[in-house]
């Protein structure tokens, strides 16, 4: 399936931006899915990518930062207690909870729901999940709210959803400085809604749907260059509000330019919630 690699030019420490391949869904593909159950995440796609070379800016040189409700993403100094990737109680007792504060703090919800994390480790050689090289969106119009759902149960679920609610990923590198695979971020104003593809994952026992994403000249995207473990990305997956404010984020790991020979690889940790408001 069609991929191509970028060149391996070294580029000065702290560019305005990088230009850098990233995958997109080839917009031929009729009834894209995934077969995770059978075949899994990196060969069970029934569809080629489209990579394109595009211009990636800093966000960090971006006077005003982008935000949540602008862009969709925003970047945040926030450390964490978490010493241990391995320690799933201590995840769930020390880094949840902050997880859950900060969510709340940057969205002001009424409520907010951790549901899952996965760790990503940018190595060959491990059984673990690994980034993803593919422009995605976690959530979709249909799978969003069926989320909230499943989570919920049917009771409180359709309660939940007369209000406002939006999925938000918490996104941080642990164990060393990003040097490899750094996130590209789509600026959601720059998404058109017929860029969105829905995709459809089979994990056999369920379905569920993400968008992937075609490519348009038209589109913005951000990175934030050599990520500490005391930073972290808050993603807007999915915003029921229609009144303007981002509803979405596309997004993906890609091979930067900057990268050394040698870089330690890249170990994440995003964790899945929802936010609630009451009004």
């Amino acid at each position: 399936m069609n991929s191509i690699s970028p060149a391996s030019t070294r580029l000065p420490s702290n560019p305005t931006h990088v230009s850098a391949v990233l995958n997109f869904i080839d917009p031929a593909t009729p009834n894209p899915r995934i077969d995770i159950a059978e075949i899994g995440w990196d060969n069970g796609r029934n569809y080629d990518y489209d990579p394109r070379q595009v211009p990636i800016v800093n966000g960090r040189q971006v006077p005003r930062g982008p935000a949540l409700d602008w862009e969709g993403f925003a970047l945040y100094t926030v450390p964490t207690a978490l010493t241990d990737l391995e320690d799933e109680e201590a995840i769930k007792s020390v880094y949840y909870p902050e997880i859950e504060a900060l969510v709340r703090d940057k969205t002001g919800a009424d409520e907010v729901v951790i549901f899952d994390h996965t760790i990503r480790v940018g190595r060959d050689d491990t059984d673990g999940r690994k980034p993803v090289h593919h422009v995605h969106n976690d959530y979709t119009e249909a799978s969003a709210p069926q989320r909230v759902i499943d989570l919920l149960g049917e009771e409180e679920g359709r309660k939940r959803l007369q209000g406002r609610y939006i999925q938000v990923n918490a996104w941080r590198p642990f164990q060393n400085t990003v040097q490899a695979l750094p996130l590209a971020l789509a600026d959601a104003r720059s998404v058109r809604e017929k860029d969105l593809v829905k995709t459809v994952l089979d994990y056999g026992d369920r379905q569920g749907e993400i968008y992937e994403l075609i490519h348009n000249l038209g589109q913005r995207w951000f990175y934030y260059p050599k990520m500490t473990t005391d930073e972290i990305v808050l993603i807007k997956g999915f915003d029921s509000a229609r009144d303007g404010r981002a509803r979405l984020s596309p997004h993906t790991a890609f091979e930067d330019p900057h990268t050394a020979d040698g870089a330690p690889p890249r170990v994440s940790m995003e964790v899945r919630t929802f936010a609630f408001f009451n009004d």
